[in-house]
């Protein structure tokens, strides 16, 4: 009974976790439908974590829904057309050639430009969200708040573009914010963050077998 009745006055919260789940385990699959998913999550969010006062994770979920919208435009727009031309294709194909010529967006290896520039806007967005939520808001953690929040766009972002090592950023926030939202007493906002570290390990296995290599000689 008393379960029931906790669960009854945090429906909210239960959803939003149930729909996080959903989310990571599509993220996995490398299914498109996982940004749908991800725009219900972040819509359940803004207001758990608006109530608890984590004032940068709820602006975060303001992030997630425009992200989600690009995410959801770039995989499934893919990369353009593959290499092979209309000269080379037979009369009677002309309906398959769209499906021949696009090409779905690619699992990709982190270059080192592009995390050195990352790198750079983490820094810049934790101190610039570290010194809001300490001179302007209540916030009880800006540090950790902070912290999470940076690191969680730019892992998004990193997702959006298909990028191979987005997992080991999720892998660090997951279970920063599992600490976190323990010592908040947001307990099912913890077990999704614990099972999201679990499944983000799962995420690297599965990523990694589809990344393209290279043809051979």
């Amino acid at each position: 009974m008393v379960i029931y009745n906790w669960i009854t006055n945090n429906l909210i919260e239960v959803f939003g976790a149930v729909t996080g789940i959903i989310y990571v385990f599509l993220e996995i699959r490398q299914t498109i439908w996982l940004w749908p998913v991800g725009i219900i999550t972040s819509a359940v969010y803004i207001w758990v974590f608006f109530t608890s006062k984590f004032y940068a994770d709820m602006s975060l979920q303001g992030y997630y829904l425009v992200i989600s919208i690009l995410g959801w435009y770039w995989w499934a727009k893919g990369t353009g057309h593959g290499a092979q031309s209309s000269e080379n294709m037979k009369e009677g194909e002309t309906g398959r050639r769209g499906e021949l010529e696009k090409t779905e967006l690619q699992v990709t290896r982190l270059k080192l430009k592009t995390g050195a520039v990352l790198s750079v806007v983490f820094v810049m967005l934790f101190t610039l969200m570290w010194l809001v939520l300490t001179r302007m808001t209540d916030s009880p953690v800006p540090v950790r708040d902070s912290f999470i929040t940076s690191l969680s766009i730019v892992a998004t972002w990193m997702l959006a573009r298909k990028i191979y090592e987005h997992w080991y950023l999720w892998i660090v926030v997951n279970f920063v914010s599992a600490i976190l939202f323990l010592t908040r007493g947001l307990f099912p906002t913890f077990i999704l963050y614990i099972v999201y570290g679990i499944m983000s390990f799962a995420g690297l296995v599965a990523w990694k077998k589809t990344i393209p290599h290279p043809p051979g000689p």
